[in-house]
């Protein structure tokens, strides 16, 4: 019998709304939710794929505990209660003799981290942290300093637009769908692109203007532009004269650093520099220079981050139609959003984080989300306490943070690694104990609070029945939190129990999700008044060019610009990124996906190759200070001279995911462990590299 089931992707992290048809048992085809404006059956190849992972046979099926050496690939199989009282009682015996704070925990920021990051408090350590900072930490620290907002408190019109300017931000391969088609629409009303990056993506062949920037020197770029738009006067004088805090301070700041300057340090000539100032002014508001998606690439994240939304609140696009909103929630309707775990009175912990966010070290970052490249550094260090277990949900260090032999040297001198993931990842292979999560399809999942222009909520459903002994994760952790006496804190059985006890409050029921997928709570879009209306969260109540949050905590709110360096001679910055076919880490064993792009290879300047006697397709060595790999040659005109490019997510160890064992080489083991350590990203592009010609295999 065939049936319709509305429910959330998870493929990737934006979880776009799908409908799901099944047929006896089995999903035979997935597309995007018709009845969401920007979805409307759209959805993109990782997608479509998510068929292929609910049967592929090499997703992770049963409980596992290890049998030989860590990372050797000896297992055997466990039942759920054998495994999750294993897990147990090694953390009780842990925390008898160390301490609750010695029990880390990382994930995938997903629906339910709400109940892991219960578990965590429940247990009195401070440890939960997830994948955030390690993609866009700094960009949540930009936007904290300027508006009191975070990231993901913000929203882009993109549809309405007149123009976009995106550094970096490769939308038409790494694909949020209901973006791509809101920008697809601004273009064919004739909305303009400019999309500046050291390499020519799929995206730069959309654009109506490209810039080949020397890689690291995109904040050299903003200060200029900033230049001529405040020496002209291009901007929107009656929104900042309103709502900006420091404009003569920065108009002072940015008086030497002119396009001439600026085209000497990017190569990015100086009236096409001037050319995208009055290009801006004459469109605003209705401007976007875009905040970025990923923001994780240079020691100097922040200001880059702080200088693009600069950009955007000179423009006045700032709670306006084509520029940036704030994300409204419930509240603004009168309503109440869903209920969290979280909101129960936990215990407090009382140790330090093990990455130190909230200190003199580290005093900006989130600690929502922590710092997660800090890991291999407190384990090793023992600081500021020793470490001896480790919990990852959904999340591989070995291949998301940079330095992987400093990460495997780290994790060695835990005494218990625990993952719960669907699939053989890196660390999962490198664990004591797998915990099998069922896949989206299979599983009812958290409330899902989508605040906008107008406030909803979407829910997961579940599609078809596991396929394998597996559990959804909030589930196993409701039931290793029995064994450990906290089960008081989870108070539901199954996921629907759980959704029941989150909606509670809201008026709305879980059959409510039933015809469309989701609910919403206002039928208007809500912009605040731009004169008088606008709430931002900073202590001045204005965007604050110069941050409190950064001066307060002894940083500058405008530091001088610092040269960026060219690579000594037969060396590369190192550069990584993504592509339509996969997300990070998790889906290079897809059985679809890993047919289409199997594994990565290396952009090298067709000059700098010829230099170095590489030709197109050849093996080639790649050495940093870090690690080492080989990998294949892409001989191209179409990137920087001073780089190299790959694509984040190949290289696997782990033996049983057969098609992307071994196939490609990972960026994580040539990039070094250092960060923006005010925003807190990682700085993923701080690498350089050495390629050497190896056999030609082609």
């Amino acid at each position: 019998m065939s049936r319709e089931v509305y429910s959330l992707c998870f493929m990737c992290s934006v979880r776009c709304p799908i409908k799901v048809t099944t047929e006896n048992g089995q999903a035979r085809w997935i597309e995007g939710n018709p009845h969401v404006p920007g979805i409307e059956g759209s959805l993109c190849p990782r997608g479509a794929a998510g068929i292929a992972l609910l049967n592929d046979s090499e997703r992770l099926q049963t409980p596992l505990l290890r049998t030989g050496p860590r990372g050797a690939g000896g297992w055997r199989k466990a039942t759920w209660d054998e495994a999750l009282d294993f897990v147990a009682d090694r953390l009780k015996a842990i925390i008898q003799e160390h301490g609750a704070h010695s029990v880390l925990f990382g994930e995938r920021t997903n629906l339910s981290t709400h109940v892991s990051k219960t578990f965590m408090r429940a247990l009195q350590s401070p440890n939960h942290f997830t994948h955030d900072a390690l993609c866009k930490g700094s960009v949540n620290t930009a936007c904290r300093s300027l508006f009191g907002y975070t990231d993901a408190q913000l929203g882009m019109d993109l549809k309405n637009s007149k123009h976009i300017i995106l550094y970096g931000r490769n939308i038409f391969e790494a694909i949020e769908v209901k973006a791509v088609n809101a920008l697809w629409e601004a273009m064919e009303k004739g909305a303009k692109l400019t999309y500046i990056d050291p390499r020519v993506s799929v995206t730069a062949t959309k654009a109506d203007r490209y810039w080949m920037i020397r890689p690291g020197t995109d904040l050299a770029l903003n200060y200029a532009l900033i230049h001529v738009i405040l020496k002209e006067r291009l901007y929107d004088t009656a929104f900042v004269d309103r709502w900006v805090h420091g404009l003569a301070h920065l108009e002072n700041f940015v008086s030497p650093y002119t396009p001439e300057w600026a085209e000497v340090e990017t190569g990015i000539p100086a009236e096409e520099i001037v050319t995208l100032a009055r290009e801006a002014g004459r469109d605003k508001p209705a401007v976007l220079f875009h905040m970025g998606y990923r923001g994780a690439s240079y020691t100097n994240e922040i200001y880059v981050r702080r200088s693009i939304l600069i950009l955007n609140a000179l423009m006045g696009g700032i709670e306006a139609q084509g520029g940036v909103f704030f994300k409204k929630g419930p509240g603004e309707v009168g309503r109440k959003p869903a209920r969290k775990l979280t909101e129960q009175d936990l215990p407090k912990p009382t140790m330090p984080r093990f990455d130190k966010v909230g200190t003199a070290e580290l005093p900006l970052p989130d600690a929502n989300h922590g710092v997660a490249q800090m890991l291999p550094f407190a384990i090793l260090d023992e600081a500021p306490y020793p470490f001896k277990a480790f919990i990852a949900n959904r999340f591989d260090p070995l291949m998301s943070i940079p330095d992987t032999n400093l990460t495997k040297q780290a994790l060695e001198k835990l005494d218990l690694i625990v993952s719960i993931d669907i699939n053989f990842s890196n660390i999962a292979w490198f664990s004591d104990v797998v915990l099998p999560e069922s896949i989206y399809l299979e599983r009812t999942d958290c409330v899902q609070q989508a605040d906008g222009l107008k406030p909803q909520m979407f829910l997961r459903s579940q599609a078809v029945a596991p396929r394998y002994d597996t559990q959804p994760a909030a589930v196993i952790l409701k039931r290793l939190a029995e064994r450990m006496g906290i089960g008081g804190y989870f108070p539901f059985e199954t996921m629907e129990d759980l959704v029941k006890w989150q909606l509670e409050g809201t008026g709305f029921t879980l059959e409510d999700f039933a015809a469309k997928g989701f609910v919403s709570y206002a039928t208007e879009q809500i912009f605040w008044n731009r004169k008088d209306g606008i709430k931002f969260k900073t202590p001045s109540g204005k965007i604050e060019f110069v941050s409190s949050l950064l001066e307060s905590a002894g940083f500058a709110s405008f530091p001088a610009y610092e040269p960026v360096l060219r690579p000594e001679a037969g060396h590369f910055r190192l550069i990584v990124g993504r592509c339509a076919l996969h997300t990070h880490v998790s889906t290079q064993n897809n059985p679809y996906l890993s047919e289409i792009v199997p594994e990565n290879v290396l952009w090298i300047n067709s000059n700098q190759a010829a230099q170095l006697g590489i030709s197109h397709g050849m093996m080639v060595e790649v050495r940093s200070p870090s690690g080492a790999g080989s990998i294949r040659a892409f001989v191209t005109d179409h990137i920087h001279p001073e780089t190299v490019f790959m694509l984040h997510g190949f290289g696997h160890e782990a033996q049983m995911a057969t098609r992307c064992f071994n196939k490609g080489l990972s960026d994580s083991v040539l990039a070094a462990n250092v960060s923006d350590n005010i925003g807190g990203s990682p700085a993923l592009h701080e690498t350089f590299v050495t390629v050497r010609a190896l056999e030609n295999l082609r």
